[in-house]
């Protein structure tokens, strides 16, 4: 059996801090109003709860596709898409610092999520283009404010993305895929579960 001794230096004792207007000025609210910080804390929670359900129910539907939808997968489209996530992967990689060359990225190992991607883009944009569910411009101006809003000066947020249309691509993209969402549950028969807030946001209470 081992012994140590131990000598302790200082003891600590973590305090919860006054929520004052000290403490609200410290997370951005020049005023220093509680209420506001609180206002702004419940709408920034509403708006990730907002998101949270709504990815989860994309996952959802978008599985249901693919299941429903069985056809052979052009090989050359999986094999493209194999190579894509070979350097999305290794892109991730040396931004974490790593060498892609010091891990074994066999693309052969990527080639049921491939399958399953390629085959969902296909089913998505045949959807799209028999239902005419385009993305509409002022559902892509919507998606761009609300992403503003989290930012200290959002109208700013919002002329740096439309200075150059490229900078909408992913908010399109968005917007197509809630026109899909909604189209198919317009369609589907829909079971609501009650979840709670910490299950859904992934935290514990």
């Amino acid at each position: 059996m081992a012994e140590f001794e131990l000598t302790v230096k200082r003891v600590e004792q973590g305090l919860s801090p006054d929520i004052d207007a000290e403490f609200a000025r410290a997370f951005g609210i020049a005023s220093g109003s509680v209420d506001e910080l609180r206002a702004e804390i419940e709408s920034n929670l509403r708006l990730e709860l907002k998101r949270k359900v709504e990815a989860k129910v994309k996952e959802q539907v978008f599985a249901a596709l693919r299941q429903k939808a069985l056809f052979v997968v052009p090989k050359s489209l999986v094999e493209g898409e194999m190579q894509n996530m070979v350097q999305r992967m290794g892109a991730e990689m040396r931004e974490q610092g790593m060498r892609p060359e010091d891990v074994n990225l066999n693309p052969e190992t990527l080639r049921s999520g491939a399958e399953s991607r390629v085959a969902l883009g296909l089913i998505l944009a045949e959807i799209v283009r028999t239902e005419g569910l385009g993305a509409k411009p002022e559902q892509v101006k919507a998606l761009v404010q609300e992403a503003a809003q989290t930012y200290e000066q959002p109208e700013a947020v919002v002329r740096w993305h439309y200075e150059r249309p490229e900078r909408l691509g992913d908010f399109e993209a968005l917007a197509v895929e809630h026109n899909v969402v909604d189209w198919v549950l317009g369609r589907a028969k829909v079971a609501e579960r009650p979840t709670a807030f910490t299950e859904v946001m992934g935290t514990r209470a």
